[in-house]
């Protein structure tokens, strides 16, 4: 069967038009004509007939087999807008527009954290990404989106999963880059006793993490992992949100700082370890507000510890039940949001209702932005312009700051 591919799905498929719906053909860009078997809704044993004027020959020697990254086959422009159209598309779903400013993509070996996959084996042990819809492990020793601090630190890793690790489950390891040495996460090995404790924290010490963290307790510090948000320091707690890349987050933070503009007092609402608090007290007070208590003592630490601040307060609150209510943003200059996915309708309610003059909403959702935004723009704000921020090279991921404004 031949078909030509009309559009890509949220997840990078290509998608077709069939006698009887939709068809969907992984790794393909809108315009190609190819040619398979149908099976269900899926074209199976495919071959392109025509290309793409888009398709690239990929950079990463694992691109066919690992399932990391989505969208190596297809050039850096067209992936730019595609992504725009994403978050244009979400907007539209609620009847909404906005104008777009001009798309920032970090850049390659830039990602700063990642979550391996891992299984120990007969001779040692296999560790990388799974494979697209499978949960085979597919080895990355040349991956072209970890950092090079990340690669560098397989050998500890593997050298954890052949002490710890099970030949019948897989184990999970989420690695961070510090300026102090790798951020190490383990979930799913061996329960610890004396003697595995030991070894883990003898590896730790040879490969110079700075922190091992075994299904949810810490067994070796060696030194603090740190962070650095403007000119504060931060040791975050395991597993604490950072955002994907360096690069990503300044350019967050410059698009947020450009939003708010000189704002004297802020509110910094899911505050997290203080990205976007802690350089801004550099200009402004700012109540940092955040649900976790690992996260606020981290943030509140840095802040007492960083000279040169203004006043910093920090409150530890779950605001999903219990949201900053109208008269708390009274005498408030600008407030700046980055919920999780899911968005934060319950306090968005809250903020339509207020006087707050600028709002910078931060959101990894296109679709819960566009859901907030239009709560937001139904309270009497305005949407002055929307900054797409790819930290997520050749995946379908978006990151987004939308500048809302009292009309």
């Amino acid at each position: 069967m031949k078909v030509t591919i009309d559009r890509l799905g949220h997840l990078g498929d290509g998608i077709a038009q069939g006698p009887l719906g939709a068809i969907f053909v992984p790794g393909m860009l809108p315009g190609e004509e190819v040619e398979g078997d149908l099976q269900g809704d899926q074209l199976a044993d495919y071959r392109i007939v025509t290309p793409s004027v888009d398709r690239v020959k990929p950079p990463c020697p694992h691109a066919k087999t690992c399932g990391g990254c989505m969208m190596q086959h297809a050039s850096e422009a067209f992936v730019a807008d595609w992504k725009l159209g994403i978050v244009k598309g979400a907007l539209a779903g609620q009847g909404l527009e906005a104008e777009f400013r001009p798309i920032i993509t970090s850049p390659p070996k830039s990602r700063r954290r990642a979550t391996i996959a891992a299984r120990r084996t007969k001779n040692g042990a296999l560790m990388g990404f799974h494979a697209r819809a499978s949960d085979m492990v597919v080895e990355v020793p040349n991956c072209q989106l970890l950092h090079p601090d990340l690669l560098a630190t397989f050998p500890g890793l593997q050298a954890l999963v052949k002490l710890g690790g099970s030949r019948t489950a897989e184990v999970s390891l989420t690695v961070t880059r510090s300026l102090s040495g790798a951020d190490v996460m383990v979930v799913g090995g061996k329960p610890l006793d004396g003697q595995l404790q030991l070894e883990l924290a003898r590896v730790t010490e040879t490969y110079g993490f700075a922190r091992l963290t075994w299904n949810g307790d810490t067994v070796a510090l060696r030194t603090a992992p740190m962070q650095r948000f403007g000119r504060a320091l931060v040791s975050p707690p395991p597993g604490a949100f950072l955002q994907a890349t360096v690069e990503g987050e300044q350019a967050l933070l410059r698009t947020v700082a450009l939003a708010i503009g000189p704002a004297k007092k802020i509110v910094d609402l899911f505050a997290g370890v203080g990205t976007f608090a802690l350089p801004l007290a550099e200009r402004a007070e700012v109540l940092a507000v955040e649900g976790e208590p690992a996260m606020t003592a981290a943030l509140a630490k840095a802040a007492n510890n960083t000279e040169g601040l203004k006043r910093v307060t920090v409150e530890t609150r779950d605001l999903f039940r219990r949201p900053l209510e109208d008269d708390e943003f009274k005498g408030i200059d600008a407030v700046v949001i980055d919920p999780p996915r899911a968005g934060a309708e319950a306090q968005m309610a809250v903020l339509a209702r207020s006087k707050v003059p600028v709002i910078a909403s931060v959101s990894c959702n296109p679709i819960s932005f566009a859901r907030d935004a239009k709560m937001l723009i139904a309270g009497g704000y305005s949407l002055d312009w929307v900054q797409v921020v790819d930290q997520f090279r050749w995946s379908a991921h978006v990151e987004l700051v939308g500048r809302f404004s009292r009309t």
